[in-house]
């Protein structure tokens, strides 16, 4: 969104309007600043209390018994925190497809409509989150012995920080045509809404239509940030269609939340940014080029290999992709590399590795289906492989007639030399599977391991540790986990929403009944979340529809781990998948090259991974054969 200097508010000759911009900046940034430090903290502390707890526990026997506590308190501070700069920052997870093909105006348009959208779910939701935190008031935590109101007053102050950044965004960034217009235009859908309460009340569940498809869409592919647009569709479900108490949908928001396991999304996005800042994803990456770069496609072996090895560290797959692609794109277009191949095989490797642990899908899996998160992440190596085989034979394939002449070859001393520098990093994903199967650490605490290793490693192994960058990467942590949770919190509060209807009776019963049983479940699972992948991302879609189809799963005999591993890799597909997936823009941006280039190269990368899935569906050795 640009300002639109042709509008009175904003026109250069106006001095005042000038000033008054300048203030709003000024004022944006200052709470913006405060905002991201008091973030950073948090960080910081939630490490500090969870690597302490296990400390005191696994060494010297003494368990924290407030630690978890404390942790699940500043938790939920840190995920509003995180969303407030998510806002302020314009990071929340949007589908932009359709709103980047309109003319300028048009785009702008529905940017303010987008803003105007979230500014009225945070309106409509701040007095429901302010009477729920007053509720928490007589609660008093076991281990602490403080009033739970503490943690809860995180929800309405996050919102009206939210609302705050929503205003002055309105006011600094677009004319004030748009700003009329927008406004108008929803304060308009809010009313004819409102006055169909009496007729959305005799609907029955053809309001789970209405609101959880039609507004969600509409609002989705509007371009209005997706957590807001589940706000949306669920807020308007209760308060139209039901006689359920606002105050409710608060409480299914914070459940979404705050659910200790998901501690582990900030710790491991932050762990994935650390591998970064002190060399280990180079180290690992220089090895595998020394071992494999002499052969024909060897380079684009490396990728693959660099972008499996990466994911056992980081969890994050713009992480993972950050992380190789930089360190490989400029040797591999010296060797003659188009770069929207490099960029097609980027997307690829971003979608196979999206069941390596400790990535953040199976541990939102984890949370909000009850799967064992240690089974997870034994169960996901495996099917990464299959997927990793099939795209290194596309590779084997379309270089087979590659020049090498100019290049190399690595002498075995270059190898020995490069894998004794990258035996550290190497270590890090054994060593965090190693502590989640032993019980040295919970899925949560593991994170913390992993960064004080990692740390380490960047001080005394790689003498690599830039600490002005550190404050960056904390509040990138806050915020990209600020996003996630805010989708996962309105998202669990649909899925209570949907269970409450009856909704999941009816699929679950609808989905056995199909003709052929499992395996006709499996397939219309992979084909809806081949879809639901590209449209929603993972995270959201799996906290949406985990709770409601993995019982089904259950019930026609389908392994939980299984089953978790077959969705993630459909909604892999979908999230990488050109034209609407948006991990595969991620790439673009990452690799700096044209969406357009990409988009024929990666059919044949599509195809093998494709073909992978339907072989880990129907061979369910590959996902539970390692499971005791």
């Amino acid at each position: 969104m640009t300002a639109d200097t042709g509008s009175p508010a904003l026109r250069p000759s106006h001095d005042g309007a000038i000033t008054a911009r300048s203030v709003t900046v000024a004022i944006e940034s200052s709470v913006g600043s405060a905002v991201e430090i008091a973030a950073a903290g948090l960080v910081i502390a939630e490490i500090a209390i969870l690597f302490g707890g296990v400390i005191s526990r696994y060494v010297f026997d003494r368990p924290l018994v407030w630690s978890d506590e404390l942790a699940s308190t500043l938790f939920l501070w840190l995920a509003m925190l995180g969303a407030v700069i998510a806002f302020h920052r314009d990071e929340h997870m949007r589908m932009t497809a359709c709103v980047g093909m309109l003319p300028g105006p048009a785009r702008a348009l529905l940017d303010s409509l987008a803003t105007g959208a979230s500014l009225a779910f945070l309106l409509l939701i701040v007095w429901p989150a302010f009477q729920y935190a007053s509720d928490e008031l007589p609660i008093t935590t076991s281990a602490l012995q403080i009033t739970d109101a503490w943690r809860a007053a995180a929800l309405p102050a996050g919102i009206g920080l939210m609302i705050i950044f929503a205003l002055l965004r309105l006011t600094r960034a677009a004319s004030a045509k748009a700003i009329i217009l927008s406004l108008g235009l929803i304060a308009l859908v809010v009313v004819l809404f409102w006055l169909s309460a009496p007729l959305f009340h005799r609907l029955g569940n053809l309001n789970l239509l209405i609101f959880f498809v039609g507004v969600v869409a509409t609002a989705v592919f509007a371009g209005v940030p997706i957590a807001f647009a589940f706000g949306l569709a669920i807020f308007g479900y209760l308060a139209l269609a039901t006689h359920t108490p606002l105050m409710v949908l608060v409480g299914r928001v914070d459940e979404g939340m705050s659910h200790l396991i998901l501690l582990a999304v900030p710790l491991f996005v932050f762990l994935g940014l650390l591998i970064e800042m002190t060399g280990m994803a180079r180290a690992l990456v220089g090895f595998l080029a020394d071992l494999l770069g002499h052969v024909r496609g060897g380079l684009h072996f490396v990728l693959v290999a660099g972008m499996y090895l990466v994911s056992g560290i980081s969890g994050s797959k713009a992480a993972d992709m950050a992380a190789v692609a930089p360190v490989l794109f400029p040797e591999m277009k010296a060797r003659g590399a188009k770069p929207g191949d490099l960029v097609a095989l980027l997307s690829a490797t971003g979608a196979q590795t999206e069941t390596i642990p400790p990535s953040l899908v199976l541990i939102t899996i984890g949370s909000v289906t009850g799967v064992s998160i240690a089974a997870l992440f034994t169960g996901g190596l495996l099917p990464a492989i299959v997927l990793a085989c099939l795209l290194c034979f596309v590779i084997r394939w379309r270089y087979r007639g590659e020049d090498l002449s100019q290049v190399t070859r690595a002498s075995k001393r270059e190898i020995l030399r490069s894998f004794v520098v990258a035996l550290p990093a190497l270590a890090l994903p054994f060593l965090i599977r190693a502590a989640v199967v032993e019980g040295v650490a919970t899925a949560t605490e593991v994170s913390t391991i992993g960064i004080v290793y990692s740390v380490a490693a960047g001080l005394v192994v790689y003498r690599r540790f830039d600490w002005a960058a550190l404050r960056p990467m904390l509040v990138s942590t806050a915020c990209l986990s600020g996003a996630i949770l805010l989708i996962i919190g309105t998202a669990t509060a649909m899925a209570w929403g949907l269970t409450q209807s009856g909704f999941s009776r009816t699929l679950a019963a609808a989905m056995t009944g199909l003709p052929g049983g499992a395996v006709s479940f499996m397939a219309a699972s992979i084909a809806a979340f081949v879809v639901l992948g590209s449209v929603l991302e993972g995270i959201p879609a799996i906290v949406l529809f985990g709770p409601l189809l993995f019982p089904v799963a259950k019930a026609v005999g389908i392994h939980e781990v299984h089953y978790a591993m077959v969705v993630i890799l459909a909604m892999g597909i979908g999230l990488f998948a050109p034209p609407f997936g948006v991990g595969y823009y991620a790439a673009c941006a990452i690799g700096r090259v044209e969406p357009v280039a990409g988009m024929r190269p990666i059919c044949g990368y599509l195809l093998a991974l494709v073909i992978g899935t339907i072989i880990v569906a129907a061979v369910p050795w590959i996902s539970i054969g390692f499971l005791d």
